[in-house]
């Protein structure tokens, strides 16, 4: 496993898997809750370490019940959480408190790796309150990097008017069908690291141009796509309920993209 080093020097790792369907019927995000997480136990044992949850996702008990579980030592994890910005979570600072201490339950710890707002809180005040709470739980070593989701360049603008401890990153959509250029170079200006979610999505015709890079590297079109993220300064996050494809995901530090590959793929 590769790493990047955060803002406040914290590693994480620079592939990590997503859980948001883990652990629930038909493998459907809005699907009932099972009992067990074999895609989770399969991660782990082909060597994912960061794993990245959400209190909407409604399994985080769950997800932590498996870490719990598992013979990988805590150190080794990299849990991220997110808060929803949901009235019931930001309506006040005590609401955002107990929704901190249910995931560190939850999670069975006294400590979360990374946490975020999972979309932009459109009320200032709301903001600034949430924010000095993770900065609040992030002095008191409960987290050791926070940050957010799915913010845009006027909602970093936002946060940084009253912000005492920068965002580590954004977890923000970026793939060749939403590139999200302008502000992943927002995101390189202010030292915050970019984690992209549903990052393999991909036209047809992109797919074919992957798969043909990927020949002469013996790889996928999906691991290239992977690669030429990674390979950029980007943590990826896919996620997979198939083992096969969960380690071909991170079958991807044995091969380097030339620079004629990673211009081919921008012009995509």
């Amino acid at each position: 496993m590769e790493y990047i080093t955060l803002n406040n020097g914290l590693k994480m790792p620079i592939v990590g898997t997503g859980t948001n369907t883990y652990g629930k019927e038909n493998n459907e995000y809005n699907g009932a809750l099972t009992d067990e997480i074999p895609e989770l136990v399969s991660a782990l044992e082909l060597g994912y370490r960061s794993i990245d949850a959400a209190i909407i996702y409604r399994n985080e008990e769950l997800v932590g019940r498996v870490l719990a579980e598992s013979t990988v030592p805590r150190e080794e994890l990299f849990i991220t959480t997110k808060v929803p910005a949901n009235e019931e979570y930001i309506s006040s600072k005590e609401a955002t408190r107990a929704a901190i201490d249910n995931s560190l339950k939850n999670f069975q710890t006294d400590y979360l790796d990374l946490l975020l707002i999972h979309f932009p809180i459109e009320d200032k005040v709301q903001l600034k309150n949430t924010w000095e709470v993770f900065e609040e739980y992030y002095e008191a070593g409960k987290l050791k990097a926070i940050g957010v989701s799915n913010f845009g360049k006027n909602h970093l603008d936002e946060l940084k008017e009253f912000a005492k401890v920068k965002p580590a990153v954004n977890q923000i959509q970026v793939n060749l069908k939403e590139p999200n250029k302008d502000l992943l170079a927002v995101l390189k200006d202010e030292g915050i690291t970019p984690v992209a979610w549903g990052p393999m999505k991909t036209e047809a015709h992109q797919k074919e141009v992957l798969d043909e890079i990927g020949k002469a590297y013996k790889k996928s079109g999906a691991q290239v796509l992977l690669k030429y993220q990674i390979q950029r300064g980007v943590i990826v996050i896919p996620k997979s309920h198939n083992r096969e494809n969960q380690a071909s995901n991170l079958d991807l530090f044995d091969f380097v993209l030339s620079a004629e590959d990673i211009e081919k793929i921008e012009n995509l």
